[in-house]
């Protein structure tokens, strides 16, 4: 999202490039082209930014938030998607990467335009978000009525607080009596955070999906989502907590031993290959595309999304909730369905020796 405004403001993008910056509308647009079988519709182009907000405000619910995997770049009327949604799924949710990108969308076109409508909406955005954060200090998913960091649910949510807490010009009109209340909330949350980094044999790791809201012990969502640690969303968490400007010595601890996890858990001299398979695969014709891990001794290095709660080994997991340890041993749909691996943990440790160095400038007074 940050990056697509920059984009949008000076007209440089086309609409393949804009799907590359909308990075918070990737996951709805693709629920939704999934669920209406890849059908053809019309959107609005990149820089009509008082239409494409108008139309978020249109999906607003009552609540303030916003329902999961619609288009907000669609050009469709708006009752005539919704009769189309089942009731339940027309609920607002955090999942899927919603609520906290409109309200960035939304405050960032009142930044551009003045529009006073845009302010309101995201103020009510963000009201939904407070009002929705259990005493714990977490929010949940769609999946599991669990703590979620899957699909960015504390991610995303925390992220958003941090630039009202340090005044990013887009949230430049937020007053302080609100800028109170999320940085209250934004401390409940990363206290949570910092609690649920996964502890084994006394040494910190990373973090799973899903949390119980009482015991803070992992839990399961789908089927084949089970307790584990997850690199993907971890990778998020510390980047996170690589932007707090005068980290706490609980913040800096936690990096350093996830930058270590990371470190330890990297999987050298592979690199994942996706093919086209039009005619679909012998065991399951349906499926047109297929994905393995190729020897590459100059490839990046890649993690698992799933590392074992009681060691460093990753796994699978097939629909019916059967652990695998390789990409071949799993059924075609999941194979090529998933991203169980991808360099989630590169941009962490290329981050970290800077945030290292700026870190033990601090403590030392300079």
């Amino acid at each position: 999202m940050r990056k697509f405004f920059f984009f949008i403001l000076f007209g440089a993008v086309s609409g393949p490039v804009f799907a590359q910056q909308a990075e918070g509308f990737d996951q709805s647009v693709n629920c939704w082209l999934h669920a209406n079988r890849g059908e053809s519709y019309p959107r609005f182009e990149p820089g009509q930014v008082c239409q494409i907000a108008d139309n978020i405000i249109a999906y607003q619910n009552e609540d303030g938030g916003w329902p999961k995997n619609l288009d907000m770049m669609s050009r469709l009327d708006r009752d005539s998607v919704l009769a189309g949604v089942k009731p339940w799924r027309r609920r607002s949710t955090l999942d899927n990467r919603s609520v906290y990108t409109q309200v960035e969308y939304l405050a960032e076109a009142y930044r551009v335009t003045g529009e006073e409508r845009f302010r309101s909406a995201a103020l009510r955005g963000m009201e939904y978000i407070l009002a929705t954060q259990y005493p714990n200090g977490g929010w949940r998913g769609w999946d599991a009525d669990a703590i979620t960091f899957n699909d960015d649910v504390m991610y995303g949510v925390l992220s958003l607080w941090l630039e009202i807490i340090y005044r990013k010009p887009r949230f430049a009109w937020v007053d302080e009596a609100f800028r109170e209340r999320v940085s209250a909330s934004w401390e409940r949350g990363l206290d949570l955070v910092l609690r649920c980094q996964w502890v084994r044999d006394g040494v910190r790791t990373v973090w799973a999906q899903q949390y119980d809201h009482t015991t803070l012990q992992p839990v399961k969502a789908r089927s084949y989502e089970l307790p584990a640690l997850s690199a993907n969303e971890s990778a998020n968490i510390v980047m996170l907590l690589m932007r707090i400007r005068k980290p706490s010595p609980e913040v800096v601890e936690a990096v350093k031993a996830a930058v270590a996890w990371f470190d330890k858990t990297k999987i050298t001299g592979k690199r994942v290959v996706t093919v086209a398979v039009p005619e679909g695969l012998p065991e399951d014709r349906s499926v047109k595309r297929d994905r393995y891990l190729l020897d590459d001794p100059d490839a990046d290095p890649i993690w698992s999304r799933y590392y074992e709660l009681g060691r460093d080994e990753f796994f699978l997991c097939t629909r019916e909730g059967v652990k695998v340890y390789s990409l071949a041993e799993m059924p075609a749909e999941r194979r090529s369905g998933y991203s169980w691996f991808s360099d989630w943990g590169n941009k962490v440790l290329k981050k970290y020796p800077s945030w290292l160095a700026k870190v033990e400038k601090q403590a030392a007074g300079k």
